[in-house]
């Protein structure tokens, strides 16, 4: 009995890629390896439960949305996530196909719990987020030939996969365009710890702006904590008791801007009468905060419906009549004006 897919890749003396492939019915692997592979993989008994049906079947049609909590509030749901899912499934549905959610712990990445999924072929494909500048996860998924897409982009797995992404450089490039315009200097930044690689392109964005303005970059006015309530709250007194005081403050997520706001009203401080604010991304939390938050919002569900059709696009099972193809897209968001700046 084969009990992992590295245990058939053994047996039959080839790489897990290549076995990866040829389970999955990639077209880059000849017809005489495919075949050879899913008979071992019959005698073998591979990988027992939901993957020995699939293997007969050849398919589950179902695509795994591996989603990553981050530690601490945001108890009440994913006002990002929820709208994404939505427009997910509704194109997968499309094509008869069901969207399955993969919850991980908070913090988790879950590079054990994709490595079984993968191994028994539970879906046909994953979709990943919270994408690392540096991402095993695409390492992996990579290596051993598994269809996925990204919402975001990473350094690594090169070009190999679909991705979309949010233009999180130009966000925070026009947000201090903005700020500048109404006569602010002392402009800080709120970015998300770990490698996530949106915060680096929103700082990218910060800083690219502040040079276009004469602005020397000062790393006191940029403060890092976990993307959640509790994040924002905690690193935001720190940036107001810089030398230099900032005034304005541009957060990269909306709750980490909601915990920030009360620390400032904590403070003494009124965000958009005493300091401005800007956040991004949108989500209803910054629409029914007090001030109503300036933002930038992105097209949730639209931006679900279309990873679904490029992910599709690259699988040669479920690609058009052109062929299976590799779809790269980055999205704008929309300045949404409020009273916050």
């Amino acid at each position: 009995m084969a009990s992992s897919i590295h245990d058939l890749a053994r047996h039959l003396n080839i790489s897990i890629g290549t076995v990866s492939r040829a389970l999955n019915g990639r077209a880059d692997v000849n017809a005489e390896t495919r075949q050879r592979v899913l008979d071992a993989a019959r005698k073998l008994n591979y990988s027992p439960n939901q993957s020995g049906r699939n293997l007969r079947r050849g398919a589950t049609q179902s695509i795994a949305f591996m989603l990553q909590p981050h530690p601490g509030d945001q108890q009440y749901g994913e006002p990002f996530f929820i709208p994404f899912l939505t427009g997910l499934q509704a194109k997968l549905a499309e094509h008869g196909i069901d969207l399955m959610v993969v919850m991980g712990g908070p913090g988790d990445y879950q590079h054990e719990r994709l490595r079984r999924l993968v191994e028994a072929r539970r879906a046909d494909a994953v979709v990943l987020a919270w994408t690392r500048r540096e991402d095993e996860r695409i390492d992996y998924l990579t290596e051993v030939g598994f269809p996925f897409a990204t919402l975001g982009r990473s350094q690594s797995g090169g070009r190999s996969y679909p991705s979309l992404d949010l233009d999180f450089e130009k966000a925070g490039s026009d947000a201090v365009d903005r700020l500048v315009a109404r006569g602010h200097r002392r402009i800080a930044a709120v970015r998300p710890l770990l490698n996530l690689n949106f915060g680096y392109l929103f700082i990218a964005g910060y800083r690219k702006a502040l040079k276009s303005h004469g602005i020397d970059f000062d790393p006191s006015m940029i403060a890092a904590g976990f993307i959640n309530e509790s994040g924002g709250y905690e690193v935001t007194p720190k940036l107001m008791q810089s030398k230099d005081v900032p005034t304005a403050i541009i957060f990269n997520n909306d709750a980490m801007a909601l915990g920030g706001c009360r620390a400032l009203v904590e403070m003494g401080l009124q965000p958009g009468k005493d300091i401005a604010v800007v956040v991004i991304v949108d989500t209803a939390l910054c629409r029914y905060y007090s001030p109503r938050l300036t933002s930038f919002r992105p097209a949730l569900e639209p931006l679900g419906q279309r990873l679904a059709e490029m992910l599709l696009e690259s699988m040669p099972a479920l690609a058009g009549p052109e062929g299976a193809k590799i779809i790269r897209e980055v999205w704008p968001l929309e300045l949404v004006v409020r009273d916050s700046d």
